[in-house]
């Protein structure tokens, strides 16, 4: 079976610009202004996973010393820290930590944003090779990078806790992350839509089934026909 193709998402909550993100990590507290005017998508989408509580109990997956420090990965829900320590290193068979995502993709933002440039504490949508392949993974740049300022979309900075994020390690946790400054009833009205979700290998398969059951059927309907003349 090929790969499944995910769709495009756009959130429905639309930032107003004065969003702040409230990270609870392991390692202390996050607070991140929200590029929420510059890149509309990536803040509506991250702002709705938040509110869903779609990070929590995730953990850092990822770190590249002076570079990035990774996570977001739902994957890595169940595991613990250890555990995502030593699947990060391919030490335990079948565990992928940075693979998972929203079930969706986000368009990048980072084209003509005045605001893109990777610097340190800056917060930024990870994604596949392909164009528009962001969904829920995101990353800290821990220096100065401007090799990824037209790579990848930076949707905030922070600005307290720098020195949270240069502490951060591979299996930490995510505990929370709150939206303070947000609009409650458009983001309820919001998170209350259902969004797009693949069809999970069963009912991909199941629904293959039907279609050569039918097609079958209508053989079989087309042979009796023929012999009934």
């Amino acid at each position: 079976m090929g790969r499944i193709e995910l769709e495009i998402y756009t959130p429905g909550y639309v930032p107003n610009g004065r969003e702040v993100a409230v990270i609870e990590t392991a390692r202390g507290t996050v607070r991140a202004e929200l590029f929420g005017r510059e890149t509309p998508v990536t803040v509506g989408n991250f702002i709705e996973l938040a509110a869903k509580g779609f990070y929590d109990n995730l953990k850092f997956h990822a770190r590249k010393p002076g570079s990035v420090v990774l996570g977001g990965c739902p994957t890595t829900r169940t595991m613990g820290p250890a555990q995502v320590l030593a699947a990060a290193q391919g030490a335990i068979r079948g565990m992928h930590p940075g693979t998972g995502d929203a079930r969706y993709t986000i368009i990048d933002e980072w084209e003509g944003n005045p605001r893109n440039r990777h610097v340190l504490g800056s917060l930024c949508m990870a994604h596949k090779s392909a164009p528009n392949s962001g969904s829920c993974q995101f990353y800290f740049s821990l220096g100065e990078q401007p090799e990824f300022d037209d790579k990848y979309t930076v949707f905030g900075q922070v600005t307290e806790g720098l020195e949270v994020i240069e502490q951060l390690a591979i299996g930490d946790a995510i505990r929370s992350i709150a939206i303070e400054g947000a609009d409650e009833e458009a983001l309820a009205a919001a998170i209350a839509r259902e969004t797009p979700r693949p069809p999970t290998p069963q009912e991909a398969l199941a629904a293959i089934e039907h279609e050569r059951a039918e097609r079958a059927a209508g053989e079989a309907a087309a042979v009796a026909g023929e012999a009934a003349e």
